[in-house]
């Protein structure tokens, strides 16, 4: 491979560490605040041009490359680029998420990369051109993705709208549409090669459920055998719903984090997703929660399981019509998790170079 060239991290871009902006400093705005682990709020003022990238400098997001489109502020806790060198920025960014700076840690207390020490790792750079070729390719499948997640976002909003214009007609008890699921597994009963593994920091990523060796996961697990609803017990003033539909080859579980709840009564997984989505019942979960501080505030149980929230049962055409838009957001997010699989699998063959350019649009156009 001519193209090419054998050299270090510091011919690829420069990088400085961000700058501190506690929240009670921000403003409202539109503009992203970027951290380790990518946007983190926002601001009224960008500090940095796009495009930009932004790379993990602190904690557990340590070594994460986050692509920025639009102009932004960076904050402390992550390194950003502040020269590309001539490269192209969006492969700059899948070059540098590909990389592994776990081995580069200088923290003590806490992970942390210290940019002078990573400026000599070995790299392969081909020319600008060959860059812009792999940045577009793999970013027709980001590109895909992202708008998939708009339409799925759009089209639960639609939903949960459906929902609440129709509360005032048919109330009940959740427990009358849902049962909560507590049936564990313990590391020592999971004996499969691969499990699927939902957890909060996945889902806060917007990542696909883990899939995980099972020789990894120290501590004991709710099984989620059946499409289900997971609803987060951390920090409750924090709405976090999922509608999660294992697949049927993998055995799934989930971190003991979430209330798992099944639908019953006829009630599908989708509609009871919607239900539990609504934003009064969210609203009043904040009051019921166990815990001193926030960061250890769990929503109790039984105090879901006796919310009064709409039954979809008793909605009509309505019902038709959340069925009709939870699928259009499933199917959404079903070709996102088959592009996602599609890109992770190109990605390191098209940064090595062992994978042509035209060889990837191919497989890309095929499968979009």
């Amino acid at each position: 491979m001519a193209e090419w060239r054998q050299t270090t991290l510091d011919q690829l871009v420069r990088l400085q560490r961000g700058h501190d902006l506690p929240t009670s400093q921000r403003l409202a705005g539109d503009v992203p605040v970027m951290g380790a682990a990518g946007q983190s709020g926002t601001h009224d003022t960008a500090i940095v041009k796009a495009p930009g990238v932004v790379l993990g400098r602190a904690g557990a997001s340590m070594g994460r490359a986050t692509y920025c489109g639009v102009d932004f502020w960076p904050l402390n806790t992550a390194l950003y680029v502040t020269d590309f060198q001539g490269n192209d920025p969006r492969f700059t960014y899948y070059l540098l998420d590909q990389i592994d700076f776990s081995g580069y840690n200088s923290g003590a207390a806490q992970p942390m990369l210290n940019r002078n020490y990573i400026t000599q790792i070995r790299i392969s750079l081909p020319e600008p051109a060959e860059q812009r070729a792999v940045a577009t390719v793999v970013g027709s499948l980001d590109d895909k993705i992202a708008l998939n997640e708009r339409v799925a976002c759009a089209t639960e909003s639609l939903c949960r709208a459906i929902f609440s214009e129709q509360s005032w007609k048919v109330r009940t008890a959740v427990g009358e549409v849902a049962i909560l699921h507590k049936e564990q597994v313990t590391p020592a009963t999971l004996t499969e090669a691969n499990v699927s593994h939902y957890s909060l920091p996945a889902f806060d990523s917007g990542a696909m459920p883990e899939i995980t060796d099972p020789r990894s996961i120290k501590s004991a697990k709710f099984t989620v055998r059946r499409p289900s609803v997971l609803l987060s017990k951390l920090n409750p003033e924090i709405p976090r719903v999922w509608h999660v539909v294992p697949d049927r080859k993998l055995p799934a579980v989930a971190s003991t984090e979430f209330l798992v709840l099944e639908p019953k009564n006829g009630v599908t997984a989708a509609e009871l997703w919607a239900v539990l989505s609504q934003p009064e019942l969210l609203s009043g979960l904040a009051a019921a929660v166990t815990g001193t501080s926030k960061s250890h505030q769990r929503v109790r149980p039984i105090e879901v399981m006796n919310a009064t929230v709409v039954d979809p049962r008793g909605l009509g055409d309505a019902q038709g019509q959340a069925r009709a838009l939870i699928d259009r957001a499933m199917q959404a997010r079903s070709e996102s998790r088959a592009l996602a699989t599609l890109r992770d699998t190109l990605l390191p063959q098209l940064m090595s170079g062992k994978l042509r350019v035209r060889e990837a649009e191919k497989i890309v156009e095929d499968a979009v």
